[in-house]
């Protein structure tokens, strides 16, 4: 499999008046979050929210700021979330792609929304709690 990349528009979602910004990210499934850098934080005047320790694939550790809100696109998709600043390129972890129910097709290298919800992203938020009454006797 070689790199996976996806077509994102990254918009401050605080601040309507700035331009969005239209960028090629590296799909990652093995990193949780937006990854964004420097550049892109003073273009769209994110905010640091506060700092966060990050673990590299090489396992270094750094402390980076955390900013946003930020508004990430896909096609029909979007959602609402923070992001490391950190890097070079924009780096499109797990959890904005779960949120926006994108799936990774290693086979086609591209990232698609999930063909069983094609128009409208789907989530699971279901309670684990075991609703069976407890033998007290």
């Amino acid at each position: 499999m070689g790199l996976v990349y996806a077509n994102l528009t990254l918009s401050n979602a605080r601040d309507a008046s700035l331009a969005p910004l239209i960028t090629k990210a590296l799909v990652d499934t093995g990193t949780l979050h937006l990854c964004i850098p420097e550049h892109v934080v003073m273009q769209l005047s994110l905010e640091e929210l506060e700092r966060r320790e990050v673990t590299l694939a090489d396992g270094a550790k750094h402390i980076v700021p955390y900013v946003g809100p930020i508004k990430v696109q896909f096609g029909n998709r979007s959602c609402y979330t923070g992001a490391m600043m950190l890097g070079d390129d924009v780096l499109l972890g797990t959890i904005p792609m779960e949120d926006m129910d994108l799936v990774v097709r290693p086979s086609m290298q591209d990232v698609v929304a999930n063909p069983q919800s094609p128009n409208i992203p789907a989530s699971i938020a279901k309670s684990m709690i075991d609703k069976t009454p407890s033998d007290k006797s």
